[in-house]
């Protein structure tokens, strides 16, 4: 019996399509990677029986990346990155190993369909099953082997068409994706490289931590900064209105409007004024109704959905993509990522419309609108993707929860207003006329709500009824005022009209324009304030003023919108795919050069690279004028930033502890800068120093419940070892004597991950703990005690150092009233009962804690005997070489 292995883009929804296409008969197991699991059943294929094998990946297989020799900052010149730098495909996650674990299912597999999500990213993904799994599967000559499902959404009925018209996958537009990957890590590495190296070695208050350039992220700022702009370039003018208030009989006064609206002199506006004073009566000049009709909205497509979302939602674009996904992979809503606001000619309309008659919420406005017979959908655009984002079943919000429910029932909402009948309202106006001036009032009323009663918010508000009257009816003037007025700035742009700029520029696609917005925001160029506004930050102005005094072009939304109808015509198949690259990477390479050369002066750029390396030319070009005249209007200077903290192990000056982000110590003296960790708390450790370079060493923590080691800030970032990493503190240093080091405190292999190893915090007192010192495991023992060290001697059973603990006289857990013992954390049974293992709580939202591990004594965890941090003999070869 043949194989056929399907493919889809994520664990949830491969079980979906399995279902269906086993009519719930398949059974499941767990992959290699514990992540995707592995549906299996017999059905037809082709006409023959088959063996089915269906499971998925979780987004992305590989991405794009340059080889590691690249990715050394101090090292590679950025302009590099624009041709000379070679790139390689890295799996996305290693850690789920998931080329090997489609190979291991692919193995001796007939066909492949890939199942994976119908737009031009899962177009690319094809691909990347595909590279992993074909060298795996049985090769038929003259045979056609592998198939590519088109569907947009998860019902019985849209995965039954999609199996019974299986296609291929497009090459085209899987190299259009490539080039736009390719396009924008050369970019945006070079341009961002450069900026976060130059600015953060220059100004100490930037408070971010990479100062990012992105081709499209750079526009999308753009664009907010502008806005900005425009409200703080405004002037206001004063103007004035005329308003006049009349009466008739015993009804309530009119307050009429000016229909010259306004005029900006106030002398005229007085004249006007005097003018209509002269009459103490308004005489009716005309009364118009007419019969008008509010259309019905076109089909919903991403764009519209997003900015319905965060501007009557109050959800952002990121997170409201993130939902629709959701709701998609459970079959609740068709695929979310789509430009087409027209319906295709065989879509089921009732059939959809049919599944929400029992909604507690619209079900009997449903019934009511099915047996009057539904309207024609308004005729939109087709943009060949998929069909308008619908509903595919009913749901409630307890299924869904709340973000979910509160999209699915807008989503629900505006599908059921497209078949709906336009709501229709009578339009009344009044025309005045009171002295020389002509006066008006309108009013609307209601005739029919038509889709209003689905789309509450877009209905007719209810309006005080104007008075019946006709032309030559007499009213009677009670107030005739001359109001001043003043113009006023336009407010920061929403979301919503953010997204509307980028639709129509052509910035970004429907499925990255919420990325790029969450980047700038992210980036602390933009914070969203109230209303989901979207106000620029210091650092997003002045970088944006740089671009357009240096560049314009690399901020403005042309040249973007340019390369992207280039990468439209790849995956067209009009346009090739490395014509497009080159010339889009050769525009950029010379913009860059021209960024560089006008942030520093006169300097030619590649002419100082020639004898200096990029960090060293860095330092020695910062006095030079261009982009940084905007900076220093904003920012403090890095000499004149941060508090005094520790001293310098060169000049033994103290070195500035700069507080914003990335935070890090200036040496003011030297002119150098030391990177510190992230996301944690940073103090002095006891005016203790490093042997190797005298620099006085620091305390990093996490917090009260998380990790701490010491760690000396040059060594920080110029590993002193050659086995040693960059960035890592005492706890991973393997200096043979020094007190601080993995040598002196390491106690024994880490019982959870690989490559970790339990060092003893010495700063943990009286809640005595030790921490791994690469995954967040932290084992709290003997609380309350006075001292514990390590001691020199080794355990007989697992070879760790010994412990030596000195315990408080009134609560020590040893027998006969002893204080002192010196035993194995992992074997001694007086000190088995006194260990508990948790897990750190990070700040960092990537190490979310987790709670402590219930039951003592598991020091020892899974893994048998902890190791020795390391064999002295290769420490001290390795500190002597």
């Amino acid at each position: 019996m043949r194989t056929v292995l399907m493919v889809a883009e994520k664990p949830s929804l491969a079980q979906s399509i399995a279902k269906i296409l086993s009519k719930g008969s398949c059974t499941s197991r767990k992959g290699l990677n514990a992540s995707c699991s592995v549906h299996e059943f017999t059905g037809s294929f082709q006409g023959q029986t088959v063996q089915y094998k269906m499971t998925s990946v979780c987004g992305h297989v590989m991405s794009l990346d340059f080889i590691a020799k690249y990715n050394n900052w101090d090292k590679v010149d950025p302009a590099e990155l624009f041709s000379q730098a070679p790139t390689e495909k890295k799996e996305v996650n290693p850690k789920l190993n998931m080329v090997k674990f489609l190979q291991m299912e692919a193995r001796g597999c007939d066909y492949l369909v890939l199942w994976l999500d119908c737009d031009k990213e899962g177009e690319n993904i094809c691909f990347e099953v595909l590279d992993a799994v074909q060298p795996m599967m049985k090769s038929a000559l003259h045979e056609q082997t592998v198939y590519r499902a088109k569907f947009s959404s998860i019902t019985d009925t849209d995965i039954w068409k999609a199996m019974n018209t299986l296609g291929t996958p497009n090459r085209n537009e899987a190299l259009s994706v490539d080039a736009r990957q390719e396009l924008d890590l050369r970019i945006g590495c070079a341009f961002t490289r450069f900026q976060t190296k130059y600015f953060q070695g220059k100004y100490g208050n930037l408070d971010s931590t990479l100062i990012s350039f992105g081709p499209c992220q750079t526009p999308t700022l753009g664009f907010c900064v502008e806005r900005h702009d425009k409200i703080q370039s405004f002037k206001p003018e004063n103007y004035w209105v005329i308003q006049a208030k009349v009466f008739k009989g015993k009804d309530n006064p009119l307050t009429l409007d000016w229909n010259r609206v306004k005029v900006f002199d106030k002398e005229v506006g007085q004249m006007f004024v005097n003018l209509v004073k002269t009459s103490k009566e308004a005489l009716v000049e005309s009364v118009t109704k007419k019969e008008k009709a509010k259309q019905r909205p076109l089909a919903l497509n991403t764009v519209e959905m997003l900015r319905v979302a965060s501007s009557s939602l109050g959800m952002g674009p990121q997170h409201t993509m993130q939902i629709a996904e959701r709701l998609y992979t459970q079959g609740y809503i068709s695929y979310p990522r789509t430009e087409t606001t027209h319906y295709p000619e065989n879509f089921d309309l009732k059939g959809t419309l049919k599944q929400q008659i029992n909604s507690r919420w619209w079900g009997e406005e449903v019934k009511n609108l099915l047996s009057a017979g539904i309207n024609q959908p308004k005729k939109g655009v087709d943009a060949g993707d998929h069909p308008p984002i619908t509903p595919m079943r009913a749901a409630s919000e307890i299924e869904l929860g709340s973000d979910g429910w509160r999209l699915y029932e807008y989503i629900t909402q505006h599908f059921i207003a497209t078949v709906s009948p336009d709501c229709k309202y009578l339009q009344t106006t009044i025309v005045f006329n009171i002295g020389t001036e002509e006066f008006s009032c309108s009013g609307k009323t209601l005739i029919s709500p038509g889709y209003t009663t689905f789309m509450p918010w877009q209905g007719i508000p209810l309006e005080e009824a104007l008075p019946v009257c006709e032309s030559g009816d007499v009213f009677t003037v009670e107030e005739i005022k001359l109001l001043e007025k003043q113009t006023g700035p336009p407010d920061y742009l929403t979301e919503a009209e953010l997204i509307t700029l980028m639709e129509k520029h052509g910035i970004g696609t429907d499925a990255s324009i919420p990325v790029h917005i969450n980047n700038v925001c992210q980036r602390n160029y933009v914070t969203v304030e109230n209303g989901r506004k979207l106000k620029p930050t210091n650092l997003g102005i002045v970088l944006v003023h740089g671009y357009y005094k240096i560049d314009a072009e690399l901020v403005l939304p042309s040249i973007r919108s340019a390369v992207e109808k280039q990468l439209t015509l790849i995956a067209l198949g009009k346009a090739h795919f490395q014509e497009v690259l080159q010339h889009a990477l050769e525009i950029f390479k010379k913009k860059f050069h021209y960024f560089v050369d006008s942030i520093c002066g006169e300097l030619t750029y590649s002419h100082a690279l020639q004898t200096n390396p990029f960090s060293e030319w860095i330092r020695w070009c910062s006095g030079f004028t261009g982009m940084d005249d905007l900076m220093e209007v904003s920012f403090s200077p890095i000499a004149d930033s941060g508090k005094p903290m520790s001293r310098c192990g060169k000049c033994r000056r103290f070195m500035k502890f700069i507080l914003a982000k990335p935070s890090r110590l200036h040496c003011s003296h030297c002119d150098e800068t030391y990177s510190l960790p992230q996301n944690g708390a940073i103090k002095l450790y006891k005016e203790l120093r490093c042997p190797l370079d005298d620099f006085e060493l620091v305390l990093w923590t996490s917090g009260t419940r998380g990790k701490s080691y010491p760690l000396c800030p040059y060594c920080y970032s110029n590993p002193p070892f050659r086995d040693t990493k960059k960035n890592v503190g005492c706890n991973e240093c393997t200096h043979p004597s020094c007190q601080h080091s993995l040598n002196s405190l390491g106690i024994g292999q880490c019982v959870e991950c690989d490559s970790g190893v339990l060092v003893l915090d010495p700063t943990s007192g009286p809640k005595w703990k030790m921490s791994c010192n690469r995954c967040n495991v932290v084992v709290h023992f003997f609380e309350h005690a006075h001292r514990v060290q390590v001691a020199q001697e080794n355990c007989e059973a697992c070879d760790a150092p010994l412990v030596t603990v000195d315990f408080n006289k009134a609560r020590t857990p040893l027998p006969d009233g002893e204080t002192q013992h010196t035993g194995c954390v992992f074997c001694d049974s007086l000190f088995q009962d006194l260990v508990e293992l948790k897990h750190a709580a990070m700040r960092h939202p990537m190490h979310r804690g987790g709670g402590a591990r219930r039951g003592r004594g598991r020091g020892r965890g899974r893994r048998g005997p902890p190791k020795r941090p390391k064999d002295k003999m290769a420490e001290l070869a390795a500190y002597f070489v």
